[in-house]
């Protein structure tokens, strides 16, 4: 009999371990692929597609306050992170890109304008008419909405340069000339300094002038491919 206590008391706890042995098996198999998805995660952001939101009207009428973007990191090169060195080069921006890039003057923050300039072009405003390398440029995205024209010696929103854009640089502006602070005012925006170029609208939040739920989003431009 006591013989046979002691076996089922070691049946029992043989059978508990193995309860307990799969449980912590369990636990171990969520927690490997919490970390996994993490890892995956934080790659997928730091070298291959990044979501930002747009906080201001500087590329009103193509990008509203309110949308959110998905920005390829990768397209322009894979860089390390921190050192923000290219280590494999891919292409490099063209005139139109719209770009993602640290400020230059505080880089805690991101900005996001089009590429009007990339290394060696003359820039020049004159009267809010852009000249790219001596030639009056007709851009097509460019919306000026004040009729007023300052002189360069009070600001150079409207007069500008010439300049030339050094090696390895950029100069930007907003879509929305009259009311965008870029490269006309803080210079130019370094390779190093990209963060990607802007594919698509995936959602567009219209915090303030909708009366419903519904209408908060702008249905019609989630999708929209940037150009």
């Amino acid at each position: 009999m006591k013989e046979n206590k002691r076996q089922n008391t070691s049946e029992k706890g043989n059978q508990q371990t193995t309860s307990e042995d799969k449980a912590k098996s369990k636990v171990q198999e969520y927690i490997e692929v919490i970390i996994i998805a993490i890892l995956i995660a934080v790659v997928v952001r730091t070298f291959v597609v990044q979501a930002y939101k747009i906080p201001s009207q500087s590329m009103v009428p193509t990008l509203l306050v309110g949308d959110h973007l998905l920005v390829c990191k990768f397209l322009y090169g894979v860089k390390i992170p921190v050192l923000r060195r290219t280590i494999i080069p891919v292409v490099g921006p063209k005139r139109g890109d719209i770009v993602v890039f640290e400020y230059p003057m505080d880089r805690s923050k991101d900005y996001i304008k089009r590429v009007i300039g990339v290394e060696g072009d003359k820039i020049e405003i004159k009267n809010k008419n852009l000249f790219i390398n001596d030639r009056l440029c007709r851009d097509a995205y460019a919306v000026h909405t004040d009729p007023h024209f300052y002189p360069a010696v009070v600001q150079p929103r409207d007069n500008y340069g010439p300049v030339v854009v050094p090696k390895g640089s950029l100069f930007v502006m907003g879509d929305n000339r009259d009311a965008s602070y870029d490269s006309r005012y803080w210079g130019f925006v370094e390779m190093k300094d990209l963060e990607g170029k802007a594919l698509f609208i995936y959602w567009s939040w219209n915090s303030e002038n909708a009366k419903s739920l519904l209408e908060k989003v702008r249905w019609s431009r989630l999708g929209n491919i940037l150009r």
